[in-house]
């Protein structure tokens, strides 16, 4: 039987890789190079804050990852909203909110879109022509990932106003980069699985514990009790032919891998195995972390148009600020799609979001700034751009025993958890699948002898 593999990434692909593929009765050692597992979702201590590196949310449809949530026995430790809710807020406006009904989609956003403050009644009507005409699209046609998302919405009478108040509220956040610059394959995908399709997935939920707790300690505990062996602090120098994964500390057989690595990493462990993928390109996140002495903020989380900032979370209670000081306040700005901001010092980015941060809240205005401080992920996801989904490779690859993991890879869906997660689920499905194939060839008295790694 054809029954060890190796995962190298501990990230959500590789988790969710492993987790599987030992459910199903595989041997499985993970690999990880940090010292923690979570990829991209960690935390990590300043003072006395417990400090996400970034903001990370999930929406109801989003199975795969909650299923993972499920696994790891943590779905008490985060809020799904009962129906999307949203407060929007830009400079010089009223407040105003999108808030979904529970008729059918895509009538659960009417009422929502009607009482929408930042746009005219003629913005309104051409929004929702522009809706259907997305819901209508077929995103499997190869063409609209050609196609800029920006292009077509132009096409369909869409103003900046309206892209900045709606399309791009929703689209940065997930996509990572602007209408301009954002593939219509990937727009299509999100507009119609999150938003115009089932009434409810777009609910959105967020973690109640510091991520690293929501998902690296709870997968250590998952992996240990799953029987898989975790190697954390352990850089993979080499997957040599056999399949022999070598690192500084030893050499491990295995019969299967999964490369739950970004493209970078994957290609010189496997030359060519990537296909084209590292020309997806990346795209930067900045956080601002902005500590004060007072609640200024009456939301669990803001979004903002026409402005800078584009997501605000009240992260006191996971950081533990709201336990020592209840008076006191933690926000997490996100800022995606930031290339213009991702190298500026924090003296600039204090100088250049201050003035907005008060507009969204007056309050802010009095209040006492106890902490400023920024995150990056300068290569937080890769980028969505018109001819990406070309450059996605699938969980196989043309080497027997080798698969592929990792939101980069050709899920259908863009480079958020629930991505990762699908990555990881459909690696550790082609690994089974693969290996019932090869067990049945080879027979009772033998196994196939596996390619090398290609080079």
């Amino acid at each position: 039987m054809t029954g060890t593999v190796a995962v190298v990434g501990g990230g959500l692909a590789g988790i969710a890789a492993a987790l599987r593929l030992a459910d199903a009765g595989r041997t499985v050692t993970l690999f990880e190079s940090k010292p923690w597992l979570g990829g991209l979702t960690h935390s990590f201590r300043r003072g006395d804050l417990h400090v996400d590196n970034g903001q990370h949310v999930f929406l109801r449809c989003c199975t795969a990852y909650r299923d993972l949530l499920d696994r790891l026995g943590v779905t008490d430790r985060t809020v799904l909203q009962e129906r999307l809710d949203i407060a929007v807020r830009q400079p010089g406006a009223a407040p105003t909110r999108l808030r979904r009904t529970s008729l059918p989609a895509p009538l659960h956003l009417a009422q929502a879109l009607m009482g929408y403050g930042l746009l005219t009644t003629a913005q309104r009507f051409k929004f929702t022509k522009a809706a259907l005409a997305m819901k209508a699209l077929d995103r499997e046609d190869p063409a609209l990932d050609d196609r800029a998302f920006g292009e077509w919405l132009a096409e369909q009478g869409q103003d900046a106003q309206t892209i900045r108040a709606l399309w791009d509220l929703v689209g940065v956040a997930t996509l990572n980069v602007t209408a301009a610059h954002a593939s219509l394959a990937s727009a299509a995908m999100v507009f119609q699985v999150g938003l115009l399709t089932e009434t409810d997935a777009a609910d959105i939920g967020w973690s109640r514990v510091p991520l690293r707790e929501l998902h690296g300690d709870a997968a250590l505990r998952a992996l240990a009790a799953a029987g898989v062996t975790v190697h954390t602090g352990t850089k993979v120098e080499a997957v040599e032919s056999g399949f022999v994964v070598r690192t500084r500390d030893g050499e491990h057989a295995a019969d299967q891998v999964v490369l739950a690595t970004p493209p970078g990493v994957t290609h010189r462990l496997a030359p060519g195995a990537a296909g084209e993928a590292r020309r997806l390109g990346t795209s930067p996140i900045v956080n601002v972390h902005v500590v004060v002495d007072r609640r200024v903020m009456d939301e669990p989380f803001v979004a903002g148009v026409g402005t800078p900032i584009q997501w605000v979370f009240d992260r006191s209670e996971p950081s533990g600020l709201a336990a020592r000081d209840p008076q006191a306040q933690y926000l997490a700005v996100s800022l995606s799609a930031a290339d213009d901001l991702v190298d500026l010092p924090v003296a600039r980015l204090r100088e250049l979001l201050t003035p907005d941060l008060e507009a969204l809240f007056p309050a802010l205005a009095d209040a006492t700034v106890r902490d400023f401080f920024v995150t990056r992920e300068r290569a937080a996801t890769f980028r969505a751009a018109p001819g990406s989904r070309a450059l996605r490779p699938p969980a196989t690859t043309a080497t027997p025993g080798l698969f592929l993991a990792g939101a980069w890879t050709d899920t259908g869906w863009p480079a958020t958890m629930e991505g990762a997660v699908r990555s990881g689920d459909t690696a550790a499905q082609a690994a089974l699948a693969s290996a019932s194939t090869v067990d049945r060839q080879a027979g009772p008295t033998g196994r196939q002898r596996r390619q090398g790694v290609p080079a």
